[in-house]
């Protein structure tokens, strides 16, 4: 579905991204795991638009995708946001539904999945960081863009609420919706990823299912079959 090919940002002479390469598939859910400080969200603003590449391009069949392009393939969801914050959960629902013209025959269906009916005529900025997270992720998979990027999309949930968000973002994935996410827990992404990138220090050091992840860490000199948590650490 998509290509990123030698992204690279530095911030005067630190380079906060170096060369990182990795392909997204159509249909899958793809993690980016990595600590904290690794890079991941600057990965995710220079996909998004936010921030501008010194090196590399994003491209679809071998061609570079334009801006309009860009814009109309994915949709970027920062973390720790609060957006309208004196509007309701209602407002901002069906305000970026209208704006970007989002799928509005899935509107009820995701409200309901992510819990959102009671707190729909909550102001934003009065929710709880759980509550903002599943009514942005909301927001995230109404948009009519084909690739959702979602920064730390399990910030701020409790256990069960994780277990619930996996599964719903796992649903939409088989029904055809691709997904990016970054995330910090291990445990986390194990539980909904098909496949993952991984990150350290602004280096990619694998991509690959978990299986193909613990060949390469095999290869390396680590014991094989370890958990995603095991081959993060053997590869990074």
């Amino acid at each position: 579905m998509l290509q990123v090919r030698n992204l690279t940002k530095r911030y005067g002479r630190f380079t906060a991204l170096s060369d990182v390469s990795f392909s997204i598939r159509e249909g899958e859910v793809l993690g980016l795991i990595g600590p904290n400080g690794s890079g991941k969200t600057t990965l995710f603003e220079c996909m998004g638009g936010v921030l501008p590449l010194d090196a590399g391009s994003l491209t679809r069949d071998s061609r570079p995708l334009s801006v309009r392009e860009r814009t109309s393939t994915l949709f970027y969801l920062p973390d720790a946001i609060t957006p309208w914050p004196s509007q309701s959960v209602r407002w901002a629902i069906d305000f970026t539904l209208g704006f970007f013209g989002g799928r509005l025959l899935l509107r009820d269906e995701v409200l309901e999945r992510f819990e959102l009916p009671p707190i729909l005529d909550v102001a934003i900025g009065n929710l709880s960081k759980g509550q903002r997270k599943r009514a942005l992720l909301a927001i995230g998979l109404l948009m009519p863009q084909p690739l959702l990027l979602a920064d730390e999309p399990f910030d701020g949930l409790d256990l069960r609420q994780s277990r619930e968000v996996a599964q719903t973002l796992r649903s939409y994935a088989s029904a055809g919706r691709t997904m990016f996410l970054s995330i910090h827990q291990i445990r986390d992404a194990a539980r909904v990823c098909d496949r993952f990138v991984l990150l350290s220090s602004g280096r990619g050091c694998g991509e690959g299912t978990l299986p193909e992840l613990s060949a390469l860490a095999a290869a390396r000199g680590a014991a094989p079959g370890g958990d995603l948590e095991e081959v993060f650490l053997a590869l990074t």
